[in-house]
């Protein structure tokens, strides 16, 4: 049968589309929020739906979401104990259940298809024969409005037949209306109904292109489709138009829906532009030269606020996404490779002070009792000394070591001050004390600057020429001298730091001392460069960060070879 012999119901038919499963699942983002806990019980509740059957990409998002999170917990804790495993093997046994009722669920589906496909296919050879076996119209038209409603009654068959079975079955339906000699009324009646029916269809499509979801009405619009097929022709007059109707309607949802997949499409490229910037901020964090404690933190809230920021931004397009998000996640996890090597070693060296101060713990303590106390009191100021130039210990133990300390030292010089012999009495030495830095402060400068020094080296003699002050008042005498020097003798503290070895002034630095000090500053750094480099390649995805150090290091070793240039020129020019 020519194309042109087809009249306008089995064209309209033809030309519809078989609906297809357009369910929309909500996106990762929605569950960017919830801890892992919070997801398996969304999980849980899902399973325990009537219709959890036809929300696989809801299951699937969830699932994405949880191990998403779980792998940035575990990146972050960076422990050995994995303190996880119970959740996530929850987790996995509720998928595993909704996976195998899935499975069972898709293999009934595909057999009831298959057999719906039988059905319909016996349907259409008893149509054959009802078309070829008689004219009778009393006898054959109600067994043809039996074919009819039994073959809408049967349910969907397997994708790949479907355009076929439909249009055999609308094909032989014309046959029937053409051969059958059906009586006008008949006829007619059936075609009223059958235009009444599309009517509804018609209506219920324009009423469609009012919901603002556009992708629920995309859906619904081939569901109106797929009914559509299954009613028969209407009269003559009305074929072309009642089409033509349902067609604008469909017009204009599809419009709407290629609009709304354009818009998001742009909306991608814009999230993907966002998220390359934040790739960059953290690319040149995980990059940084870091050398405190206080500057890990800092840089790790920023890495923290980069990522509470990368999760308000939606998908990128389909192609780049799970590029992005690989770079993305390359360069924080180069970060906290970085951090955690640094706690690994810095724990080491805190561990290490933590030792170096009990054992000046014990050997004051072991001093405390000494009476011989000039020669107590000397090795306990070497050993407050020592105690200074200790690097940090945990923080948990530098309150209670440095109690330990302290209470040693107290008990000693409380000790001795009490024994004080009367021509060395700590508390006349810091009555003396005090009077000179009174008269320090009540003293007017005079114009001549020779005799404002002469006064200052006289001050600062008398002040050290008195013995020992009380333990506990030492620091607070010594810094209201210096804050009393200071304000009258502001020259002298760097006329005494310049001079401190016989020198007139301090020595300038040479041009050649300027550039050896930052060809040494420019060395460090390129080995920090080099150092970053092996935290970097343990990570996957991280080529670009490598490139960027790779180009450091070579402008650095540019840069180091023109002032090793320098250097030559000026040690032959000395």
């Amino acid at each position: 049968m020519s194309e042109e012999n087809i009249n306008p119901e089995v064209q309209e038919e033809q030309a519809a589309i078989q609906p297809e499963n357009t369910q929309e699942a909500p996106q990762e983002a929605s569950f960017a929020d919830k801890s892992l806990s919070e997801l398996s019980d969304v999980f849980k509740n899902l399973m325990d739906s009537a219709d959890r059957m036809l929300r696989s990409k809801e299951a699937e998002s969830i699932k994405s979401a949880f191990y998403k999170l779980l792998g940035k917990l575990r990146s972050e804790a960076g422990e050995v104990e994995d303190s996880f495993a119970d959740v996530e093997e929850n987790f996995k046994s509720l998928y595993a259940d909704y996976k195998r009722e899935r499975a069972e669920y898709n293999k009934e589906q595909d057999a009831l298809k298959e057999e719906n496909l039988e059905k319909k296919k016996a349907i259409i050879e008893e149509l054959k024969a009802l078309i070829d076996g008689s004219d009778d119209v009393s006898a054959s038209f109600p067994a043809f409005r039996d074919i009819q409603d039994r073959w809408r009654a049967t349910g969907p068959v397997p994708a790949t037949a479907f355009r076929d079975i439909n249009s055999t079955y609308q094909f032989n339906v014309e046959r029937f209306y053409d051969k059958v000699k059906i009586n006008r009324e008949l006829r007619d009646l059936d075609f009223q109904k059958n235009l009444e029916a599309k009517e509804k269809f018609c209506e219920a499509a324009e009423k469609l292109s009012e919901n603002e979801n556009i992708v629920n009405a995309f859906n619904e619009l081939q569901k109106l489709h797929e009914q559509w097929k299954e009613f028969g022709p209407v009269a003559k007059d009305f074929r072309e138009s009642i089409w033509a109707r349902f067609q604008a309607a469909t017009a204009v949802i599809n419009k709407r829906y290629q609009a709304h997949f354009e818009e998001l499409k742009g909306k991608q490229k814009e999230n993907l532009a966002a998220k390359e910037a934040l790739c960059v901020k953290v690319e040149e964090i995980a990059a940084r030269e870091i050398k405190s404690s206080d500057e890990w933190n800092s840089s790790a809230k920023e890495i923290e606020a980069i990522q509470a920021d990368w999760r308000k931004i939606g998908f990128a397009t389909k192609k780049e996404n799970q590029k992005i998000y690989d770079r993305f996640r390359a360069a924080c996890d180069a970060f906290y490779a970085r951090k955690r090597d640094y706690y690994s070693q810095f724990r080491g060296e805190m561990e290490a002070n933590v030792e170096k101060k009990m054992g000046l713990i014990k050997a004051a303590e072991e001093l405390k009792s000494s009476t011989e106390w000039k020669k107590a009191t000397e090795k306990f100021i070497e050993l407050q000394k020592q105690w200074k130039e200790i690097g940090a210990v945990p923080r948990k133990k530098s309150e209670q070591l440095w109690k330990q300390f302290r209470a040693a030292c107290d008990e000693f010089f409380a000790e001795r001050d009490k024994n004080a012999a009367p021509e060395n009495n700590y508390f006349a030495n810091l009555k003396a004390k005090k009077k000179i830095v009174e008269d320090i402060k009540a003293y007017v400068p005079v114009e001549d600057a020779e005799a404002n020094a002469e006064a200052a080296k006289k001050f600062a003699a008398d002040f050290q020429a008195i013995g020992f002050v009380p333990f506990k008042e030492k620091d607070n005498i010594m810094a209201a001298y210096r804050e009393a020097m200071q304000e009258k003798f502001p020259e002298f503290g760097a006329e005494r730091s310049g001079r401190g070895r016989g020198e007139s002034k301090p020595r300038e630095r040479s041009v050649k001392d300027t550039l050896i000090q930052q060809y040494k500053t420019l060395q460090q750094e390129v080995e920090t460069f080099e150092n970053n480099i092996g935290f970097f390649s343990a990570s996957k995805n991280s080529e670009s960060l490598i490139k960027q150090m790779e180009s450091k290091i070579a402008k650095a070793k540019e840069e180091l070879r023109k002032l090793e240039e320098k250097i030559r020129k000026e040690e032959e020019g000395e």
